[in-house]
């Protein structure tokens, strides 16, 4: 059909002004830009472009799986302690836990009890009075992926929280996690953050035996030797400290860096569940010493002179206001549930960044320089007006990128230069089509018809195929080559619409326009 309602007018024309809108932002400076709401932004550059850094970190499973026998080892102290169930041999032993019931009358108890402690933990009765406590692979698979995810969370939620702009974090494999942080030219911050666990708790200090008995070897059940975290003479101070933690640092919900006394602090405030219980404890145990540990080592025991209610408090230490910005920045992001290894790490110089953009910015600029050329050479006027449609492609592709937020890479480049190949591949089916058309004796009108009609067809199916190719390069790639296919994917349905409908559209306007009897195709 070669006539068209308004409304199909209008909307070309809505969507065309939208996309010179959205994609007006890219000429801003980057102050200017910055001073504009947030969907209003340029589109971002990659690591590749602008330059930054790259981390690839390993999260430790190993610990993640110590960490809950540890766990499962005070479980099975609590519960038998509670219950006055006499035990020895208590500990964690290669991938189980094991502990062996003095009374015999004791042990069908004993194995009941201890099935309640953990479901996905199962309980196997020896002759000698054993217990044996040990996870099944799934467990231990489901807890190294429930690790794995919020380590992701939680390294997102700490370099959300340094303001950094555009910052790609994705993992890869099984137990990694790649950081890109374009703009960052100095990464040691970042590391220094992502290295430090913030695990957070509160402990009671054990005052049956001192620091230096335990140092000897001679550690109470149940409790443990920890460094300070300031050194006195070059030397850390050690703490025996119970093993059973009275608050954990996962029911902060604020912390932030303040002074006290004019020197920097952290300031901290516990959830309901985590007040009543800072409530609780402080008001049992008056007179005693409370441990602050921070990734097992102590930052301060002061003693509990009375009552903490209010669900705050403050840390103290020797820290600078960088340490306490930092320190608060951590726990407001939370706990990792394991160490980071930083595995592979690599600064790209702007200059290299500039280099790839200028170079793009030729290749692009001559590639369309040539195309336009060769179309109006060979078209003519039918060629300027395939020109004009490419070029309502590329400010569509811009303002599409610029809306969705989508971070422009090197890769990126490649695919826009593909698609302004693909755009201007279909306005030749369409000529070609059109000037066969015409020579077998067709109206101009019905040859154009004809001509699009026709070549529909054969544009879809190339269109289809590339964008199922860009789909599985989305899904199953990574970084770069999924920001290839975002914009081979978004260039591709900007180019249906102008190659098929906006080109159609000048096209039967300009021959209405111009009253001609015939194509202008040899």
């Amino acid at each position: 059909m070669n006539h068209f309602p308004k409304w199909k007018i209008a909307l070309v024309a809505i969507i065309s002004m939208l996309g010179v809108i959205f994609a007006s932002p890219n000429m801003l400076s980057r102050e200017r830009a910055d001073q504009m709401p947030h969907w209003f932004q340029p589109v971002s550059l990659g690591l590749d472009l602008q330059g930054g850094s790259y981390l690839l970190l390993e999260v430790d499973t190993a610990y993640v799986f110590r960490e809950q026998l540890s766990s499962l080892v005070e479980g099975v102290r609590t519960v038998l302690r509670k219950e006055k169930v006499k035990y020895s041999d208590l500990g964690a032993k290669g991938d189980l836990v094991s502990v062996r019931i003095i009374e015999a009358e004791e042990r069908a108890k004993a194995r009941e009890l201890l099935r309640k402690i953990d479901s996905s933990a199962s309980v196997d009765a020896k002759d000698d009075g054993t217990m044996v406590l040990k996870y099944s692979d799934v467990a231990v698979k489901a807890r190294k992926a429930a690790a794995i995810e919020q380590s992701l969370e939680i390294v997102r939620r700490r370099i959300d929280e340094l303001g950094t702009r555009e910052p790609s974090i994705q993992r890869q494999g099984e137990d990694r996690i790649v950081v890109q942080l374009p703009g960052v030219k100095d990464p040691d911050r970042i590391k220094a953050l992502l290295g430090k666990t913030a695990k957070l708790t509160f402990h009671l200090l054990d005052d049956s035996t001192s620091a230096d008995e335990a140092a000897k070897g001679r550690v109470p059940p149940g409790s443990m030797l920890l460094p300070s975290a300031e050194k006195e003479r070059g030397m850390p101070e050690t703490y025996v400290v119970r093993k059973r933690i009275e608050v954990g640092g996962d029911m902060l919900v604020d912390s932030k860096a303040t002074y006290n006394e004019g020197r920097p602090v952290v300031s901290f405030r516990f959830n309901a569940a985590g007040a009543k219980k800072f409530g609780d404890a402080t008001r049992e145990n008056a007179g005693k010493f409370l441990a602050i540990v921070l990734d097992d080592k102590v930052i301060s025991a002061p003693r509990i002179n009375e009552p903490i209610l209010g669900g705050s408090g403050i840390i103290s230490g020797s820290f600078s206001v960088q340490q306490a910005q930092d320190l608060s920045l951590l726990l407001r992001a939370g706990a990792l549930p394991a160490p980071l290894q930083v595995l592979e790490e690599r600064t790209v110089g702007p200059d290299l960044g500039a280099d790839s953009i200028q170079a793009g910015a030729v290749a692009s600029l001559l590639g369309l320089a040539l195309v336009v050329v060769l179309m109006i050479i060979v078209y003519g006027t039918l060629g300027a007006l395939a020109d004009l449609a490419m070029v309502l492609n590329l400010i569509l592709l811009l303002a599409s990128l610029s809306a969705l937020g989508a971070t422009l890479t090197l890769p990126g480049i490649a695919g826009v230069v593909l698609t302004m190949g693909m755009a201007v591949d279909a306005n030749v089916l369409i000529y070609e089509r059109m000037r066969e058309e015409q020579r077998n004796g067709r109206s101009i009108m019905s040859a154009i018809q004809a001509g699009y009609d026709r070549a529909f067809g054969t544009i879809f199916d190339a269109h289809v195929t590339t964008l199922v190719a860009a789909a599985l390069l989305f899904q199953f790639g990574s970084g770069p080559i999924r920001g290839f296919a975002v914009t081979l994917t978004l260039g591709l349905l900007a180019s249906l619409f102008t190659a098929v409908l906006v080109n159609r559209i000048m096209v039967v306007s300009w021959v209405r326009w111009r009253r001609l009897k015939s194509l202008p195709l040899a």
